[in-house]
């Protein structure tokens, strides 16, 4: 099924939550009045922004976001959703964004003042972090009374994440990623370790495997996903064990046995150590007649 969800966070602060998980393509349109900043997240599968009748167009895929703003002109939503494809959208005006800055704006490029007047688009990756409060947006299960605190929350931590620096000031300078033969090798690497994340290899067994040193390795991969090898793996486990639990075909242990855990007591304190809660009391809490 095909699905969108609006939800008003604030005046001028908007959540939209897309679903596609039909097998057709999902057409929207939405006018977007002039002055809000268009944040666009794909989670999962791949979508297409269409301007100007169909002269332009910019994929979202996955794993990626897109920022639009232009203070000049309206920019209205025309969204092409690909089967299985889901995409978070926030729009929040110019002004209350501003607000939520200190005066040190350096983080946030189309706010300063040689760019306030100025259209901006920027795409970037979705670190692991951000998958996780993107994921948990697609998954509500609390009560309906709250959702909208729930939700004005989550929309915060996401712009949260989205504009957070590294840690070394000089991470954007870094000549790394300018290679991109070494860019692809990284995402081989992660896709390596999702495909064995029950038996995931060592890391000097992974970096020979995608023909990298280990150095190179291990900052590429934080750099490009924003977690070492080990912590971006240990979400990804959590978030698919999450998943298996939502689907009600697999008990406790029989998720743990599939992403890696040799005893159901070592699956549960990780499980426990990500959501803060165990994966029974999760079943029960999504699933109360269990």
């Amino acid at each position: 099924m095909g699905s969108q969800e609006e939800i008003k966070i604030e005046e001028d602060f908007i959540l939209i939550r897309f679903q596609n998980d039909s097998d057709e393509i999902l057409s929207v349109e939405r006018q977007v009045k002039t002055g809000l900043i268009q944040f666009h997240f794909g989670l999962k599968g791949n979508a297409k922004f269409i301007f100007n009748q169909g002269n332009y167009t910019l994929d979202l895929k996955e794993e990626k976001s897109l920022l639009f703003y232009n203070p000049e002109k309206e920019l209205p939503l025309n969204l092409k959703l690909e089967p299985k494809s889901w995409v978070i959208s926030i729009l929040v005006s110019i002004k209350k964004f501003h607000g939520l800055f200190s005066a040190d704006v350096e983080h946030v490029p189309f706010l300063s003042d040689a760019n306030r007047d100025k259209k901006y688009y920027g795409e970037e990756n979705i670190s692991p972090s951000m998958a996780i409060v993107l994921n948990q947006m697609f998954h509500y299960n609390l009560n309906p009374s709250i959702k909208n605190l729930y939700y004005k929350g989550k929309g915060y931590e996401l712009l949260s994440l989205f504009f957070n620096r590294s840690e070394d000031p000089n991470a954007e300078q870094c000549p790394f990623l300018i290679d991109e033969e070494n860019v692809l090798k990284i995402k081989k690497a992660k896709e390596i370790i999702i495909a064995n994340m029950a038996e995931p290899p060592g890391l000097q067994e992974l970096a020979d495997q995608v023909g990298l040193n280990l150095k190179k390795l291990k900052m590429g991969f934080k750099q490009i996903y924003g977690d070492t090898v080990y912590g971006f793996l240990f979400d990804h486990k959590m978030e698919y064990a999450r998943k298996l639990l939502d689907s009600g075909s697999y008990n406790v242990n029989e998720v743990g046995l599939k992403i890696g855990y040799s005893t159901g007591s070592h699956f549960i304190t990780a499980f426990k150590k990500k959501f803060a809660t165990t994966p029974k009391k999760y079943l029960m809490s999504i699933n109360p007649n269990t």
